[in-house]
């Protein structure tokens, strides 16, 4: 095969891997920015032993500087080195030791270990992947908070168990997509805070090599990379790398929520809403008429992904002592498949809720088409203080079912029935099968999903 060939062939295996990702996911887990984020550690650790005293700060600092820019590496032999080795912090330990003088490179990596480097640079990975995740939420919450507002009082059917039930208001239904996308923009921002720790205990978590320096190069480190020090390693406990997996998983979830609600909507039989058709989006290569959902199709495959890693990091908690044989390992793919995943799902609502056409006229329609039946629930509450509630349910029953099958509408059951109009007026019977009648608490909850909105804005605009 030619190089050009393998090029090509690299290419189009990368097509379908491009549904499940995005362009700044890719950039921060993708070969360079690991080994780059792997120079930048090892710079920070030189300096932070030169504070603690260990390494000369002229030392410290042509380290620092050879590890600046390591783009000229040759990336393909460092990974086929990393076949041998069992680890990419051999090869890219061993390379950063070629870029400085024989007295620097004694220091090189003095005191840490492998899973120091690997562990840490995740954490610096995960720390402004999980902001991005969270900018593309806020701009979710945005965008639902909009059409929330705009539709407070547009009315469409509610479905339960895939069946009408009662009319909602299309705000209400934004309102309760504002309120995921906040509450896993916050639960985010809160693993950043709690999750993210460095990790730093050198060959088995004593730092021994270390002497009584250890503790103290630990926190000048975390200083140097801006990371929180615990009060011990966490090379053996994997919770904190599970917890960050577990709520990337929920927000994929969560999303996925989202994506197919409008899925749903967007059934030719129901049309309430659709995805934007620019440009030629979801355009079958079959059949000429069909618009097919993309940006939300992208979004419930990437939640399935999501699903299938997030178990690979819930069963490789359970490791060796000291440090795992395999189940470590498996983190170094998942986790920033997981990120990826759980970006494409959450990037695939940003485009669909940015370009939604929502169709409020299709929305009434299906509620008049429904003949009444939706109203049901508020005949029956109509009827209730003069008939209890009982007697009330079984009289509209039996109305519906004499409506369904009369083809008639519930109204003119019901105005024909001397135990609805004994106790309902004209006036009355109208209001109660009125769909802007019976909103409920809809309004209320739709002005607390947009209070919690602005409060979660403010809370991590300030975090």
């Amino acid at each position: 095969m030619t190089d050009r060939e393998h090029d090509w062939g690299a290419g189009l295996h990368d097509v379908p891997q491009a549904l499940h990702t995005t362009p700044e996911m890719r950039r921060i887990f993708e070969g360079p920015e690991r080994v780059r984020r792997m120079f930048a550690f090892e710079a920070a650790l030189a300096r932070a032993e030169s504070r603690a005293g260990l390494v000369p700060p002229e030392v410290a600092e042509r380290i620092a500087s050879a590890a600046e820019d390591p783009r000229d590496l040759d990336l393909t032999g460092l990974s086929e080195q990393a076949r041998v080795s069992g680890v990419i912090t051999v090869p890219v330990i061993a390379a950063l030791r070629e870029r400085v003088d024989d007295e620097a490179r004694r220091y090189v990596h003095l005191g840490a270990t492998s899973q120091d480097l690997v562990d840490t640079v995740m954490v610096l990975q995960a720390r402004e992947a999980l902001g991005v995740l969270i900018d593309d939420l806020l701009a979710i919450g945005d965008a639902c908070a909009e059409l929330a507002s705009r539709h407070a009082a547009t009315p469409m059917i509610g479905r339960t168990l895939m069946q009408q039930a009662i009319p909602i208001t299309f705000g209400l239904k934004a309102a309760q997509w504002l309120a995921a996308a906040d509450g896993q923009a916050r639960r985010l921002a809160d693993l950043v805070d709690r999750e993210l720790a460095l990790q730093f205990g050198g060959a088995a978590g004593t730092l021994a090599s270390l002497g009584e320096d250890g503790p103290r190069v630990a926190e000048l480190l975390g200083e140097e990379l801006d990371l929180p020090v615990p009060d011990l390693p966490w090379h053996s406990d994997r919770s904190r790398v599970a917890t960050v997996g577990s709520a990337l998983a929920v927000t994929a979830g969560a999303m996925a929520k989202i994506g197919y609600d409008v899925v749903l909507l967007m059934q030719n039989e129901v049309a309430e809403a659709v995805e934007d058709a620019a440009g030629g989006k979801g355009r079958s290569s079959a059949m000429p008429h069909k618009r097919n959902p993309t940006e939300t199709l992208a979004t419930l495959a990437s939640q399935r992904l999501a699903h299938g890693h997030v178990t690979t990091l819930l069963g490789g908690m359970t490791i060796e002592h000291e440090r795992s044989v395999g189940s470590w390992q498996t983190e170094w793919t998942t986790v920033p498949a997981l990120f990826e995943v759980t970006g494409s799902a959450v990037a695939g609502i940003r485009a669909t809720l940015a370009g939604l056409d929502v169709r409020a006229d299709r929305m009434r329609a299906t509620i008049d088409a429904a003949g009444g039946l939706p109203m049901a629930e508020s005949l029956a509450r109509a009827l209730t203080p003069a008939l209890g509630a009982e007697e009330a349910h079984h009289i509209v029953s039996e109305l519906s079912e004499r409506a369904v099958a009369a083809g008639a509408h519930l109204a003119d059951a019901a105005a024909e029935d001397t135990r609805v109009t004994a106790h309902l007026p004209d006036e009355a019977l109208a209001t109660a099968l009125d769909p802007l009648s019976y909103r409920g608490s809809a309004d209320v909850f739709v002005e607390r999903a947009l209070s919690g909105h602005r409060r979660t804005r403010e809370a991590l605009r300030r975090s």
